[in-house]
Order: structure tokens, then C-alpha cells, then sequence
């Protein structure tokens, strides 16, 4: 007590609560702050994670050719037809994407235009009008995003996987005639199996390129290669089968479309047995083509798209 009865305060153990009191905001401090620092990187990665994502939207236009019987080795080569097609593509980052596109691919080949003499002796020929819809992972060489000016070109890798449909075709005259229902090499007839499946997987694969134009476009050059699992775009696969059985078990149109030799091998009129294509090697086909793409969502605020 004080000299007057009044009570005396310790200032020592005023100070000491307080710093104690300090202390315990700086301990509630030292765990707010890691949070908000998580808080602000999350922040960050998803505005730039909106900032990198886009989708577009093109339309091709280009060619295809084909390798097998008919064109067992020739890159770019054949009968070239216009193609067309179209797609839509999710760019998650600027250097990865998912495409979904559909694709109608023509092919037409004839044995007269090759170099090998057995070939051209065989004297086939076919059309095909193949329609392939497809989704592929694209994997660009270098940071790009459409639209950005810093980001113009790039190189990109593409693969996925596809489900295509199919039908060759052969001429007599102006017409032309579904192959697989006429069992040219003796599906199913007494003569072969059953006939070939016209639809089927593969797996794209390819290289292009990707260059814009403006804020909202570009253009895309892209060569790719399908990997199938058919021997029978062009009709093409094995043997010959029997002359005689093809014309009382499928009719005279399937005899007329299976042999059209120029010279008989051995002198014999019926080729039964006698190699027609090369069994065991499957057919394959290319597409290359120029597409104009354009962005279809709401582009980032920057000031290179504004």
C-alpha cells in the first residue's frame, strides 16, 4: 500500500504482460502468414492457369495418300484427292492440348502407275472415301498461345487414337462398285473367310506446324500417318481365289473385279492360289493438310488481344 492507502502496481509485472500478450499475437501471426501466402499462390496459379487455356476452332482443307499393295513404299504419292474436315481443340497450357477432329480422306491408286512389273501386270485399281473421327494429345515445341504476339510460331508432336470407316470401290466403265460385298478374293464364299470389317481403329501420329495470323486466328500446316490394323483399303490382301467359284457364289461382277491380269501367270486362266497382294502386311494411311483456326472462348485481358 502507498503512502496514502493507495495500491501500489507492480511495473514489472505490467511490462512482462504485455510483451507476453505481443508475443502470443506474433505466435497467432507466424501461422496466418504461411496461409495467406498459399492463398495468393493459388491466386496466381489459377489466374494464369485461365490466363494459358483457350479453345478453338478450325477447318482443313488438304489431301491423303495411302501405303500398301498398290503403293507399298511411295510417300506422296498416288492420285491425289481434296479432302476436308474440321475440329475443336482445348489448349490446357501453351505447350500442351487435347484436339477431337472428324476428317473425310479420299484415296485412289492403280497398279498401272507403278514402277514394279508384277504390280503393273496385276492391273488393279480402288477407291477409297475414308471418314475418321479422331482425339489427339498435341505437344508443342515451344510456348504458344493463339492470338499472343510474343507467341506467333511453333512446331508441335501429335498422336491419339481413331475410329475410321471405310469402302474401296472399283470402276467398270462410269460406275463404280462396293469391293466388300462382291468378296473379290473369296470371303464368304466356300472359297474364303468371312468378309473384312469396314470399320476400325488406328493411331494417328504427326508433326506440324502453328502460326497466327491475328488475335483471334491462325493457320495450321499438319502431315500425320494412321497406323492401322486392315489389310483392305484397297481390297487387296492375299490370294486369288477360285474363278469358277467367285462367279457361281458371288456373280460375274466379283470374277470381273478380282483378276484383270495382263499376262497369266504360267498360262493358266484361273489364279487360284496365286499371290494377289501380301498377306500379313497391313495397310496404312496419310493426311496432310492446311487449317484455319479461330478462338471461340473469351480471350484473356491482355493487351495483346484487346
Amino acid at each position: 500500500m502507498g503512502a496514502k492507502g493507495i495500491p501500489m502496481v507492480d511495473k514489472k509485472v505490467g511490462v512482462n504482460r504485455v510483451e507476453a500478450t505481443n508475443l502470443d499475437n506474433m505466435h497467432h501471426w507466424r501461422f496466418l502468414i504461411p496461409f495467406a501466402c498459399l492463398l495468393l499462390m493459388a491466386g496466381t496459379t489459377h489466374a494464369q492457369r485461365k490466363f494459358e487455356t483457350s479453345k478453338t476452332m478450325g477447318f482443313t482443307a488438304g489431301t491423303g495418300y495411302y501405303l500398301g499393295e498398290m503403293n507399298p513404299y511411295g510417300h506422296f504419292k498416288g492420285r491425289l484427292q481434296p479432302g476436308f474436315g474440321g475440329f475443336l481443340r482445348f489448349n490446357m497450357t501453351r505447350r500442351f492440348g487435347i484436339r477431337a477432329s472428324l476428317n473425310r480422306t479420299v484415296l485412289l491408286y492403280h497398279d498401272a502407275d507403278s514402277n514394279d512389273p508384277w504390280i503393273v501386270n496385276r492391273n488393279l485399281h480402288f477407291r477409297n472415301a475414308i471418314t475418321e473421327g479422331a482425339v489427339v494429345a498435341e505437344f508443342n515445341y515451344t510456348r504458344y498461345q493463339i492470338g499472343n504476339t510474343k507467341d506467333r510460331f511453333t512446331g508441335y508432336l501429335f498422336t491419339g487414337l481413331s475410329l475410321y470407316s471405310h469402302m474401296p470401290e472399283a470402276q467398270i466403265g462410269d460406275l463404280w462398285y462396293e469391293l466388300q460385298p462382291l468378296g473379290t478374293e473369296g470371303q464368304g464364299t466356300s472359297a474364303g473367310g468371312q468378309r473384312y470389317a469396314t470399320t476400325g481403329f488406328a493411331v494417328p501420329f504427326g508433326f506440324g506446324f502453328k502460326l497466327n495470323l491475328g488475335h483471334f486466328s491462325a493457320l495450321n500446316l499438319e502431315w500425320g500417318m494412321r497406323r492401322t490394323w486392315t489389310d483392305h483399303l484397297d481390297d487387296v490382301s492375299g490370294y486369288y481365289a477360285s474363278i469358277a467359284v467367285l462367279e457361281e457364289e458371288a456373280g460375274p461382277l466379283s470374277e470381273d473385279l478380282s483378276e484383270a491380269r495382263i499376262e497369266k501367270e504360267g498360262g493358266l486362266q484361273d489364279p487360284v492360289g496365286q499371290m494377289r497382294g501380301y498377306n500379313g502386311l497391313d495397310d496404312r494411311f496419310a493426311v496432310m493438310n492446311l487449317s484455319f483456326t479461330f478462338r471461340i472462348d473469351k480471350s484473356p485481358t491482355t493487351c495483346w488481344d484487346r
